[in-house]
């Protein structure tokens, strides 16, 4: 599969693999923002994608920025026909601020597979054993 990717602006860094076999893209930052505590930023990539049809660029977090600068990724769903910036929503989980500086990795992207899917309203679902446990119901162990 090809990612077509269009560079918005002339300095940004494509998306890419840090090794082989990694599933996600790592995403950078195209311009140096601090996030204030409690704080939620648009970081801007500097980059547009071609996302084929059926498929989705999903956004998640890099697991040493979530962990070592409590980055959260808020928002994370481009979808095929979008063709415009792709901006990094993030929030900072810390109790201090925290500064990106461009060109630095800030989260990363997943192409997936869409399923479409035939909306039904009904009136009952089927029952399970489950049933309506959730939120902790499975207990700790």
């Amino acid at each position: 599969m090809i990612l077509k990717v269009k560079k918005l602006h002339s300095d940004a860094i494509l998306p890419s693999y840090a090794h082989p076999g990694d599933a996600g893209l790592d995403m950078y930052s195209n311009e140096t923002v601090t996030i204030e505590p409690g704080q939620a930023h648009k970081v801007k990539t500097g980059i547009a994608f071609e996302i084929p049809d059926g498929y989705v660029g999903l956004i998640w977090d890099k697991s040493g920025v979530a962990f070592n600068h409590k980055l959260k990724t808020l928002s994370g769903v481009i979808d095929s026909g979008y063709r415009g910036e792709a901006m990094l929503s993030l929030i900072n989980l810390s109790n201090t601020p925290c500064t990106i500086e461009k060109g630095h990795k800030v989260s990363q992207m997943l192409i997936q597979k869409v399923e479409t899917v035939e909306v039904k309203e009904v009136n009952e679902l089927s029952e399970t054993k489950r049933g309506e446990g959730g939120f902790g119901s499975t207990g700790r162990k």
